[in-house]
């Protein structure tokens, strides 16, 4: 018998060039615990999805975001990741407030930052 994706938990991915500077961020600025620690992957668990950070000799910058996650006060949360050294991006043409954030056609609010190897996150604080 085997399973289908519809019955699957997800696993997420993201790579990184320096594992121990990621994990730093991963677990220290966004507070996902470790799982597992390895030469090849740090794994962590983000709130029950696995999020394996794999090590790569370089990362391709993705122009897009490839992790983001669902807050219910994205300024809360927003104030807490810059006291702890997170640095939130402006992007030019979006008319994003003094914290960062978007709001969307249908009231939605999205803000972005980086990780260490310029992997674009993101929160957003649906309506």
């Amino acid at each position: 018998m085997y399973t289908t994706c519809e019955s699957s938990d997800l696993v997420a991915f993201a790579a990184a060039t320096d594992l121990s500077r990621a994990r730093m961020f991963y677990e220290r600025a966004l507070g996902l615990p470790v799982a597992e620690y390895n030469d090849f992957a740090c794994v962590l668990d983000a709130n029950g999805t696995m999020l394996r950070i794999t090590a790569v000799p370089e990362v391709s910058r993705a122009s897009y975001t490839v992790l983001g996650w669902r807050v219910t006060d994205i300024s809360a949360t927003i104030r807490d990741l810059i006291a702890k050294g997170v640095v939130f991006l402006r992007y030019d043409g979006m008319d994003q407030d003094e914290d960062g954030i978007w709001t969307t056609p249908g009231g939605d609010k999205v803000a972005w930052f980086a990780d260490p190897d310029e992997n674009i996150l993101s929160l957003t604080q649906f309506r």
